[in-house]
C-alpha cells in the first residue's frame, strides 16, 4: 500500500506557487510592447527609409516604455498595452494608407495622422489593423504574468521608466 501525502484534484489555479514562478515578469510585457510599437508599427521601417529610422524607433520605443512602465501595475498593464497597440496601429494605418512620410507626425496637422474612414471599407487597412493591434491585444490579455509585491512592482516600474527615458534621450541625441 502506497502512502499518499498529497491529494490531487486535477484543478489548478493561478495562485499556485509553481505557476507564479513560471510566469514571466511584468517588465517583459512592457519590453515586448515597447518593441512592438517601435518596430512593428514603424512605417519608416516598412518603406526602408533608413535616415532617421533608428532614432525614430528609439524615441517611440522609449516613450512607449516610459508610458507602459508608469502604468505597469497588475490591474492597469493590460489596458495600457491595449490602448498603446490601438494608437500605434491607427497611426501606422494612417501613415501607410495616405502615403505620408513619418515627418507628418510632427509637421502636419493631427487630423492627417489617422486613416480616413473610407479606407476601413477596403481590405488593406482592416488587415493591417488586425495584424498590428488585434493580434497583440489578444496575446496580451491571454498572457499570464508574475504577481509582484508592491515595493518590487514599484521598483520595476521606476527602473523601466528610467530605461525608457534613457532610450528616448539616445533617440533625441541620434536626431541631432
Amino acid at each position: 500500500m502506497a502512502l499518499k501525502l498529497f491529494r490531487t484534484t486535477g484543478y489548478s489555479t493561478l495562485l499556485m506557487p509553481g505557476e507564479a514562478r513560471l510566469a514571466p515578469h511584468p517588465a517583459r510585457l512592457v519590453l515586448w510592447g515597447a518593441l512592438w510599437l517601435a518596430l512593428a508599427c514603424n512605417v519608416a521601417l516598412w518603406r526602408l527609409e533608413w535616415r532617421g529610422t533608428l532614432a525614430w524607433a528609439a524615441i517611440v520605443g522609449g516613450g512607449a516604455g516610459v508610458f507602459l512602465s508608469v502604468l505597469g501595475w497588475r490591474r492597469t498593464i493590460r489596458m495600457a498595452l491595449t490602448l498603446a497597440c490601438i494608437a500605434g496601429a491607427l497611426m501606422a494605418c494612417g501613415l501607410w494608407s495616405q502615403q505620408l512620410p513619418v515627418q507628418a507626425l510632427w509637421q502636419g496637422p493631427p487630423r492627417t495622422w489617422l486613416p480616413a474612414w473610407t479606407s476601413f471599407l477596403r481590405w488593406q487597412v482592416p488587415t493591417l489593423f488586425l495584424v498590428l493591434a488585434v493580434v497583440p491585444i489578444v496575446l496580451v490579455w491571454n498572457a499570464p504574468f508574475r504577481r509582484l509585491s508592491g515595493p518590487a512592482q514599484l521598483r520595476a516600474n521606476i527602473l523601466g521608466a528610467l530605461a525608457g527615458a534613457a532610450v528616448v534621450g539616445a533617440g533625441i541625441f541620434l536626431t541631432a
